[in-house]
């Protein structure tokens, strides 16, 4: 396959699916085009231009018609829209909530940080995980990288939850997290670039499709509101019990192992 494009080959799948919509909504824009236009011929030419403009810039963005997709809820979730991502062993009695952002640089600090230490306890089977996405670095910066990152994530869980952390943990590295001003996981090929770091999404067709097509564009958008519901404020941010967890600080996420040791156990003993 040819490589194209992240934007327009997401934006053609999705034409496919809104097409006859969007085909009656310009027939209903040149009526009341020609309505306006039967006016005053010398204010033609002025009116038409600014109304050409108007619909320009009321058409929707790729992921404001996101939003009427069909939701697909990866494999490895539950809850009533997918957005209940919980990792870990079963016999694991507290969960451990994580709030990050894909584009957030402290969540990329965090995860090369303290994530091994983090990873290790979940192995180990001292709390699960629940995991909730957040895109609020797309609105405040502009762009859709978080959005899309975010998508990619759902398509590496559908693979298995392994899948999910390994990946997750490849686009917060050093390596391969950019800088918070550029939005470089917006482009398909980039996501999937790192992708193939993981062994279960190397050359993996069916997640990479799922990429390129957008096939968790909504789960994404779904899961951002669940964070937008939460009442958190930032990213990164650990609740155990529904209190938070802070460094030494007292208000910001445990950032060193010690200070992240420090705060999980005080809260398992909770």
């Amino acid at each position: 396959m040819s490589k194209r494009n992240s934007q327009a080959a997401k934006n053609a799948a999705r034409e496919r699916l809104r097409q006859e919509r969007e085909r009656q909504a310009k027939r209903d824009k040149v009526k009341r085009q020609v309505i306006v236009a039967g006016s005053i011929v010398g204010v033609l030419a002025i009116a038409g231009g600014i109304s050409y403009a108007v619909v320009q810039g009321n058409q929707p963005g790729y992921w404001d018609a996101a939003k009427d997709d069909k939701l697909v809820k990866p494999a490895n979730t539950t809850g009533e829209n997918g957005t209940t991502v919980v990792i870990g062993k079963s016999s694991a009695k507290k969960t451990l909530e994580m709030y990050e952002d894909p584009r957030c640089p402290v969540c990329a600090q965090f995860e090369q940080t303290v994530g091994p230490t983090l990873d290790k306890d979940v192995e180990d089977g001292k709390f699960k995980v629940q995991y909730i996405g957040a895109t609020f670095l797309d609105k405040g910066l502009g762009g859709e990288g978080s959005k899309n990152a975010l998508s990619a994530l759902g398509a590496a869980l559908n693979v298995s939850p392994e899948a999910f952390l390994q990946y997750k943990t490849a686009m917060y590295s050093a390596k391969w997290h950019p800088e918070e001003s550029d939005d470089k996981f917006k482009d398909d090929d980039y996501l999937i670039e790192i992708a193939d770091t993981v062994s279960a999404l190397k050359g993996n067709t069916k997640f990479q499709n799922a990429v390129k097509n957008g096939t968790y564009d909504k789960w994404a958008l779904e899961m951002s509101a669940k964070f937008d519901d939460s009442g958190v404020q930032g990213t990164p941010t650990l609740k155990m019990d529904g209190k938070t967890l802070t460094g030494a600080d007292g208000k910001n996420a445990p950032m060193t192992v010690a200070d992240f040791n420090t705060a999980i156990e005080a809260a398992l003993k909770a």
